[in-house]
């Protein structure tokens, strides 16, 4: 079960819990700094509006379990609110505007910047943030000349075999996927009497999707009455743990190779002059 300010993660790698001092004192060449960005928003009558925030958070806790002591990883707090407004109509939805996200990942980055911190890893958990925070992640390479990076875990596979087809494609807000996470993570936070199953119409069109090929912009009201896409009714805790186990160990693997990248060896024939 997940606990925030407990474990690895909090206690030994969240950079807030070290003093100036020793900041200005790290080894920051191959260090890389996460930042988990999130979403406060309805996930359906079952799950908490912090469902995506609560995942990010419990995934990098889970996996910082796993790195290595020598690697430089390290997570600031996170930033709970995202771009929802997609949500907007379905109570409890708090989102921040583009401008408003852009202007608080660009000013955290500038800040690590000036500390002296060359990698940083923008660990986002919401689908609607995603297009944004690639746009930022470039933005901050030309402006700070960082290294940055951009990741959602569900990107990371896991769950291939552990949900239907239908499932794997529409179910992209409060369904399986994410509700076995969370009962698996935090199981009192989930409403289990109110678990429901509903899929926008969208099987029958060949190219229009809600992510990939040629996508449509909507709202969660233009989709869903639920205010979720996926079905809720077949998610369990056992389900969720073996995602999570699975994920965390694909991203403990992957932070390492963050850690050790070097942008200026991509170009043919950079290594070999130097």
């Amino acid at each position: 079960m997940f606990k925030r300010y407990e474990g690895k993660a909090w206690e030994e790698r969240f950079l807030p819990r070290l003093t100036s001092k020793q900041i200005k004192e790290l080894p920051k060449n191959k260090s890389l700094v996460i930042l988990p960005i999130g979403a406060v928003e309805q996930h359906g009558p079952h799950l908490p509006i912090m469902t995506d925030s609560l995942i990010g958070e419990a995934t990098l806790t889970q996996t910082l379990e796993k790195v290595d002591e020598g690697q430089q990883v390290w997570m600031l707090p996170p930033v709970s609110y995202g771009k929802s407004n997609e949500h907007f109509g379905l109570p409890g939805t708090i989102s921040l505007s583009a401008s408003t996200l852009q202007g608080v990942v660009m000013d955290i980055a500038e800040s690590l910047h000036q500390s002296g911190f060359p990698k940083l890893l923008l660990f986002n958990s919401h689908g609607g943030n995603v297009d944004l925070l690639n746009m930022v992640a470039r933005e901050i390479r030309l402006r700070f000349g960082m290294t940055v990076f951009y990741l959602s875990p569900s990107s990371l596979g896991g769950a291939e075999d552990l949900l239907t087809p239908e499932e794997l494609e529409y179910g992209i807000h409060g369904g399986d996927y994410e509700t076995s996470i969370v009962m698996s993570v935090k199981p009192d936070w989930v409403q289990e009497e109110f678990l429901v199953s509903e899929f926008p119409n969208v099987s029958h069109l060949k190219f229009l999707t809600l992510e990939g090929k040629i996508r449509f912009a909507w709202r969660m009201e233009d989709i869903s009455r639920s205010g979720i896409s996926g079905d809720a009714t077949k998610a369990t805790a056992a389900k969720g743990a073996i995602i999570q186990e699975r994920v965390t160990d694909v991203l403990a693997a992957a932070l390492v190779e963050l850690c050790n990248f070097d942008i200026k060896g991509l170009m043919q024939g950079e290594a070999e002059e130097e």
